[in-house]
């Protein structure tokens, strides 16, 4: 080609989509080839069967293979790949023709050139390309063939890298246009044959070429075979400057879209898909048509998630054909500009965001480090050593460590095993690895033996400059990012100038010689031991956090790591001393700018909690405040050494001496589990029957509880973690009684059996179209622990499910909960139903938008028997108990339907007294806004954006904790009111902070362990103002309205404003001329409640139930908080240099709102649906929307984004008739609708 391949291939993929081949071994088949094509002359007496091996065929029937190329290029392809798919001397080896790879390759890149050439001569002004095809190779490199042997490899990374240097060599004789490296199902196979690729252009005399990369997403998990995300993948290739980055195989274009799109959100390269023509059908053949393949591939066009699109299995030239006449004219995916910050991987990514925070390395995995560790490895317990490592990553650690340097060890021997076992266990190979060695023969080792972007600990300058680039190409080559530490020809910096002035020199050597992106290098300017009596010493901890604060201004995009316990070596076996230096040094130390470090996750003190002597004595050492600050440290040492431990250890386990009997009620007013079983058979071996136990001490134990409970000397948390011992108990005895029922049964059929006796039972459940059941749940076992039978019909029921249940149990009360507004109405329809039924039970109403006013004026009137509204579950027990005590039954009934006709009185005369403006004068009194003068900002894409398994970890730092104090009903006094205030309270303080504790290991094990999952939408369009309302358009033209986002205005006579709002006033009306733009996301961190749910329920554990659903909640708040954030700063940048703490986002400090539909800015829940359809929220999310307008999973939520300055959240308040019949004539909807869906804020009878 005249022009400069890449130069060329590049001008064609930024103006439409490339097209690439499809499937060779399909195409073969239909030649029907014998074994005598597959010999021809050249193998007549070869000593092994051939058929089968398609990439000889370039060999022994090139007619062939020109032909199928030729039909591919005829079809529309614009580049087509070699037929050398198994041409590498490890596949070919199992045909014994492991001498012929060389001239297989070469011969196979000219089949498929001349092919390209003769198409091309036909259409000059479409030049075709030939992409020289690597395959995986039949081995692994990352996967043990042996599930005995989980170290074991049939294949090394450098047999791989020979194999592939050889191909490499071939395919570029015969002159290929492109390297494609493709079905990557092992990372390490393909880091291997990128290693290669760049040794071969290095050693000549190739010209450099375009490197392609596909991976293979093996499942619907979203991981390749060897178990990396996609995003993980990525990352793990990305060092090999690709051109091109994509997915092809094993799976059909329907099943690849979500990692096609999440690989087309983090590539910066071009990106391709060629997906199977569907799954493989019973017979392993594909039905997938050209037609509906084509579709598919239009529609991630039309996406933008590729640059280039072809087929793999299954496919043939007409699907080729279909799928380029299909994406003709779409414009191709536009790469996005992802931001330079240090990314690494292990089967899962970790990116350096600013909310990542300070990164925990963990140390204990480290012979140098750990001497327990050393043994474990010295015994050759490799097990034992797992376990260590298993321990890092559940004590928080977010990089391995991993160091052999000792004498007595083949320390290539130990990284290698010690690699490929971690490699077996997902829990810790998710977590990349840092390979720690003082020898670099070693490092190489580990390179070769971790599939994910490891990091490098260390180089420096130590042996001189030469040495130095080399091992900086060498790392920069296996694909890793690289630590540097603060030595040089000279030696080891001390100073915070010769620290700087190292790491500078370092910095521009790398990034000017060796090829390394600034954001892969992390500078280590050495953690030096301070407190050791030497005065030179003092200065060491101030050095490094000037030397820190120097590089993250000086040296951009670098990143600051070191080793922590280095700082208090003098202090070795006082460890509370040692943790605290640690922890008060790091509180600086990140502060400055350190970004992560080597310590032990574990054993951090909180700061805060630091004795606050302590913390004095450690910062004097710091801060070298005093001479004497070493001897204070160590008089504080002595002075606080624990004494006693065995009177401690005694006390805590006194109780057990106790009888059973009280150690039962030990534990259930305690929340303990430990010894329940044992304590509950030993109880039962001292009664007549099972059931005594239940009716004795447990219902002894639960009744002190419900006393404690009921005054106020025990909170939620523990009444539930009373009832999960409680649960646990009953669930031991079960078995002993229903042997005990079946003895009886036969002993005398007729006899009736003494069941549990229950104080009374209620049936509760959650309405039709509501999801939301925490607070229903509390209450259940709060009900419990006070000895009622509780039926929990669960979420989403129906009114004759609520109605035959309480007929077949015979139940004693009926509550029902809902959190959303339309659940108000079913709550009615409940309870009109009720009296038609006939039934008189009581009616206990609760729930977040439930209200003692809304239970008067609409529920009682509709219901002749007992309509109670319940606030909370503290009142639960006692309402419960007022409606089943036959002494006060009546009287307390009559008593609250006397409140209530007062309340409903009070109510109309509110009502009454009320002014409203007519809707035209609220109208003309909406807000002036000069839009000439306002700045709009046009959002970075139109149309919507998917944010599928968006990482948790990202949302725990905007997580408001004050709402989930509220579930538990833990509320401080004034000033300790909020969080973490709270934790302060003389009262609930101490409660609050057990709980939040929980919660907090609870968060680590979902984010650890993924059980939790959180995804969403968000969507971009242009939009005006019309009235009271907003018009969205689907384009820039703004011709035709896409949908309308209906509002209501402020009618409400207000004397403190003469301005009445509605949210089309926060957007610019077409008269403007301004082109203004709206945005709406649907979020849900609730994936995989459900299945937790059911654990904790297995475990009879209400305590973990609500916990769970309470911590989802939180996820999806801050999920929504976190989105709102990327969009002002990122996805829309009207706010870019936004630079706000979670305490000022959660006082709306930020420009723009919000707000969300059946919440106060527009009360109306039905326009739900109008964000679902217009973002197409459920498939593209999966979360649903009930027929009640209630988002599922629960922790879900959605709602608008209005960017403008004026936007302001309002409370739409109560409405007039006049604006009812307005809105139900833009809606097109009956006005009956209408009030039915506005009932809260009806402001008439």
């Amino acid at each position: 080609m005249s022009q400069n391949t890449e130069q060329l291939l590049r001008s064609i993929m930024e103006k439409r989509v490339l097209i690439i081949d499809g499937a060779m071994g399909t195409e073969i088949q239909k030649y029907k080839l014998q074994e005598s094509d597959f010999r021809g002359e050249l193998f007549k007496e070869h000593g092994s069967d051939l058929k089968g091996d398609n990439d000889l065929l370039v060999l022994t029937r090139p007619d062939v293979i020109f032909n199928i190329h030729k039909s591919y290029l005829e079809a529309g392809a614009d580049m087509i790949e070699t037929n050398t798919f198994n041409a590498t001397s490890v596949s070919q080896a199992d045909y014994k023709l492991e001498h012929i790879v060389y001239q297989l390759n070469v011969e196979a890149a000219r089949v498929a050139k001349r092919a390209a050439v003769e198409v091309a001569a036909l259409q000059p002004d479409r030049p075709r390309f030939v992409a020289g095809a690597i395959g995986p190779t039949s081995k692994t490199c990352s996967i043990s063939p042996s599930v005995e042997r989980p170290d074991f490899r049939n294949i090394t990374y450098d047999e791989l890298v020979a194999a592939y240097a050889e191909q490499t060599r071939g395919l570029l004789e015969g002159g290929v246009d492109v390297l494609l490296v493709e079905t990557v199902f092992d990372t390490l196979n393909c880091k291997a044959a990128l290693f290669a690729i760049e040794q071969v252009f290095q050693d000549g005399p190739y010209p450099r070429v375009p490197i392609f990369v596909s991976g293979t997403i093996t499942d619907r998990s979203g991981r390749t075979l060897s178990g990396q995300t996609t995003e993980a993948f990525y990352i793990s290739v990305a060092h090999a400057n690709l051109f091109c980055v994509g997915l092809n195989c094993a799976l059909g274009a329907e099943e690849m879209r979500p990692f096609a799109k999440a690989l087309s959100k983090v590539a910066s390269c071009f990106t391709h898909v060629y997906a199977n023509a569907g799954l493989p059908n019973a017979l392993g053949g594909y039905d997938q048509d050209p037609a509906q393949m084509a579709a598919f591939m239009k529609s991630f066009a039309e996406e933008g998630l590729f640059n280039m699109v072809g087929g793999c299995c299954g496919t043939s030239p007409d699907h080729i054909r279909a799928i380029a006449a299909a994406v003709a004219g779409v414009p191709p995916r536009v790469p996005p500009q992802i931001p330079r910050t240090l990314r690494l991987s292990g089967l899962e990514p970790l990116v350096f965001t600013p909310e990542l925070n300070f990164v925990n390395v963990g140390e204990r995995c480290n012979v140098t480090g750990s001497r327990a560790f050393a043994n474990l490895i010295l015994k050759n317990n490799y097990e034992g050593a797992l376990k260590v490592c298993r321990q890092q990553v559940e004590l928080g650690a977010q990089i391995l460590d991993i160091n052999f340097d000792e004498g007595l060890l083949d320390a290539h021997f130990a990284m290698t095993k010690f690699l490929c076992l971690i490699a077996s266990e997902p829990d810790v190979s998710r977590l990349p690895i840092m390979i720690d060695s003082s020898k670099f023969a070693v490092i190489e080792t580990g390179l070769k033996n971790v599939q994910g972007k490891c990091m490098v600990n260390s180089i420096s300058l130590k042996e001189g400059e030469a040495d130095f680039i080399k091992k900086g190409k060498l790392v920069r080559q296996y694909g890793a990012a690289v630590v540097v530490m603060a030595f040089d020809e000279e030696g080891q910096a001390t100073s915070t100038e010769r620290k700087f002035e190292i790491c500078k020199r370092s910095y521009d050597i790398l990034t000017t010689k060796c090829g390394f992106p600034p954001e892969d290098i992390v500078f280590d300017p050495n953690i030096l031991t301070i407190a050791t009596g030497l005065e030179e010493h003092n200065e060491y901890a101030i050095n490094f956090i000037g030397a820190v604060k120097q590089i993250k201004e000086q040296l951009p995009y670098a990143r600051v790591s070191g080793g922590v316990s280095n700082l208090s070596f003098s202090f070795r076996g006082r460890d509370s001393i040692r943790e605290a230096m640690h922890s008060a040094f790091l509180y600086h130390a990140i502060k400055g700018g350190m970004d992560m470090g080597i310590v032990n996750a574990g054993n951090l003190p909180i700061y805060e909690n630091i004795d606050k002597q302590l913390l004095t004595l450690c910062e004097d050492s710091i801060f070298n405040r005093r001479p004497d600050a070493t001897d204070a440290l160590l008089l504080y040492a002595e002075q606080s050494k624990q004494k006693g431990q065995d009177a401690k250890e005694a006390v805590v386990l006194e109780w057990r001496t106790k009888p059973v009997q009280e150690r039962l009620s030990h534990a259930l007013i305690n929340g303990l589990v430990d010894f329940i079983d044992a304590d509950v058979e030993e109880c039962r071996l001292q009664v007549a029957r099972p059931l005594e136990v239940i009716e004795g001490p447990l219902m002894n134990g639960m009744s002190i509880v419900g006393d404690l409970f009921g005054a106020g000397k025990m909170f939620l948390p523990q009444v539930i973690k009373s009832a999960r011992v409680m649960k646990k108990a009953v669930a031991y005895l079960i078995p002993f009684m229903e042997k005990e029922k079946e003895l009886a049964r036969l002993n005398d059929p007729n006899a009736a059996y003494a069941e549990q006796k229950h104080a009374g039972t209620v049936l509760m459940a959650t309405v039709k179209g509501d999801v939301h059941d925490i607070g229903k749940n509390i209450v259940g076992v709060v009900l419990g622990c006070n000895n009622y039978n509780v039926i929990d019909l669960g979420v989403m029921t129906s009114c004759e499910k609520i109605l035959a249940s309480a007929k077949e149990h015979n139940v004693d009360i009926i509550g029902l909960s809902g959190l959303i507004t339309p659940s108000l109405d079913e709550m009615v329809y409940v309870a009109s139903e009720m009296e038609r039924a006939g039934l008189k039970l009581p009616l206990l109403i609760g729930g977040a938008t439930t209200s003692r006013i809304h239970a008067a004026v609409k529920i009682a009137p509709k219901y002749s028997g007992a309509a109670i509204h319940v606030l909370d579950a503290s009142r639960s027990v006692v309402v419960v108990r007022n409606l089943l005590d036959a002494a006060t039954r009546q009287d307390y009934i009559d008593e609250v339907a006397q409140e209530y006709v007062e309340v409903r009185a009070d109510y109309l005369q509110t009502l009454s007294n009320r002014v409203y403006l007519p809707l035209e004068k609220a109208r003309s009194k909406k807000a002036k806004v000069d839009w000439a003068a306002v700045n709009i900002t046009k959002p970075t894409f139109l149309g919507t954006r998917l944010f599928a398994d968006y990482p948790l970890e990202k949302l725990v730092d905007s997580i408001d904790w004050n709402p989930f104090f509220a579930v538990w009903q833990l509320k401080g006094k004034y000033p300790n009111r909020g969080y973490p205030k709270i934790f302060q309270d003389k009262t609930v303080g101490q409660e609050a902070q057990r709980v939040f504790n929980d919660a907090q290991r609870m968060l680590k094990e979902i984010i650890d362990n993924k059980l939790l999952k959180a995804t969403g939408v968000v969507g971009f369009y242009p939009a005006h103002g019309v009235g009271d309302d907003v018009e969205l358009y689907a384009d820039e033209q703004r011709t035709t309205p896409l949908a309308t986002l209906y509002g209501l205005r402020q009618q409400l006579e207000n004397e403190n404003s003469e301005v009445y709002q509605a949210y089309g006033d926060f957007v610019a009306p077409r008269s403007s001329g301004v082109a203004d733009y709206v945005g709406m996301f649907a979020v849900s961190a609730g994936f995989g409640i459900e299945q937790l749910e059911q654990r904790y329920q297995q475990q009879h554990d209400d305590y973990s139930v609500i916990m769970a659903k309470a911590l989802a909640d939180r996820l999806a708040e801050a999920f929504a908080e976190v989105l709102h954030e990327e969009v002002r700063k990122v996805h829309w940048g009207y706010a870019r240099d936004e630079a706000l703490n979670l305490d000022d986002r959660l006082k709306v400090k930020y420009q723009g709102i919000r707000p969300a539909p059946g919440y106060p800015s527009q009360p109306d829940h039905t326009e739900k649906r109008t964000l679902w359809s217009v973002m197409d929220v459920q498939k593209q999310t999966g979360i649903e929307l009930s027929e009640s307008l209630a988002m599922y999973p629960g922790a879900s939520v959605s709602g608008l984004f209005f960017a403008n300055p004026h936007a302001k959240y309002f409370a739409v308040g109560k409405i007039n008739r006049d604006q009812v019949v307005d809105y139900a004539a833009r809606k097109k909807q009956p006005v009956e609708d209408i009030q039915k869906s506005l009932g809260p804020i009806i402001g008439y009878e």
